[in-house]
């Protein structure tokens, strides 16, 4: 294992030049046959969901970016409210651009669907392989519903962080509560004396076209997709279920499937230990 690396926060341009902002580690790394490992979060989070994992591939010597979606964190808001997954993942190609070498993509929820549609337009040369964090294309949409409502229910702000850490325990109430809710501020900003997820609110509004021509739009990308990939669900997922895995392997037989026990929708933070030992062990292997 190599020194400990520390992120340096660095900035790529986007479609129409939007800017996005990333943590980066060991960008010297960027050589010797190993790829670059690109983490894509899920929608209404930001690149501090994988500060963990991040830290312990970099601590491997891999050279690690986690970049925020546009209209998350800290990138931009999208003129017009685009956040089409066509767009997200025009993003990620000019993001892969100015890496400039092959990259292993690892996205939880929307940006696993944005990966999926990324490895397809991109080629096996550049995306060497794909993580997908709970998520496939036929995903349970009474848990995309519960997420949704979840994201809804307080758009108008918290008073305070303990307000804030009460909304997250309900919401998820399988996750042990930080005795400290300072942690949240990664997620919020205060404004006018109100804390706010970081997050555009118009990245709520519903795509304008077919879910079901969508699905399968992702499903065929899928089945396309001749790299290794690496399905992790959280065992207590309410948006993947048993059966949509085992739809999911046998349509793309070149997947194989990690599942964790203590962790739900959110995999990355519930169980983080067992969700970093799958990651590295897939990546070592690229």
């Amino acid at each position: 294992m190599s020194t400990v690396s520390s992120p340096h926060t660095v900035e790529f341009s986007g479609a129409q030049g939007i800017t996005l902002v990333a943590d980066e580690w060991n960008r010297g790394a960027a050589s010797g046959g190993r790829p670059t490992v690109l983490m894509l979060h899920g929608g209404g989070q930001n690149r501090f969901s994988w500060h963990n994992t991040s830290q312990i591939l970099a601590d491997e010597g891999y050279h690690v970016v986690a970049i925020d979606t546009r209209g998350h964190g800290d990138s931009d808001r999208a003129p017009g409210a685009d956040y089409a997954v066509e767009t997200l993942t025009t993003d990620v190609i000019h993001v892969l651009a100015a890496i400039g070498r092959p990259v292993v993509i690892i996205g939880a929820s929307m940006g696993g669907l944005t990966g999926i549609l990324v490895a397809h337009e991109a080629g096996p040369n550049v995306v060497t392989r794909l993580v997908l964090v709970d998520v496939v294309p036929r995903f349970q949409k009474d848990g995309s519903a519960r997420i949704r409502e979840f994201m809804f229910s307080n758009l108008d702000g918290f008073d305070s962080l303990e307000q804030a850490a009460d909304a997250v325990a309900a919401y998820l109430p399988h996750r042990r509560r930080p005795r400290n809710p300072e942690g949240l501020k990664k997620n919020l900003r205060l404004r006018d004396g109100r804390w706010y997820w970081h997050w555009d609110p118009a990245f709520l509004t519903k795509p304008a076209d077919d879910p079901e021509l969508r699905t399968e739009k992702f499903e065929d990308t899928a089945m396309s997709l001749a790299i290794p990939i690496l399905l992790i669900r959280g065992k207590l997922s309410d948006v993947v279920s048993p059966d949509a895995v085992q739809d999911f392997l046998t349509k793309v037989p070149n997947a194989e499937f990690v599942e964790l026990s203590d962790a739900g929708h959110t995999a990355a933070g519930d169980d983080n230990d067992a969700f970093t030992e799958a990651v590295v062990a897939f990546v070592k292997r690229a």
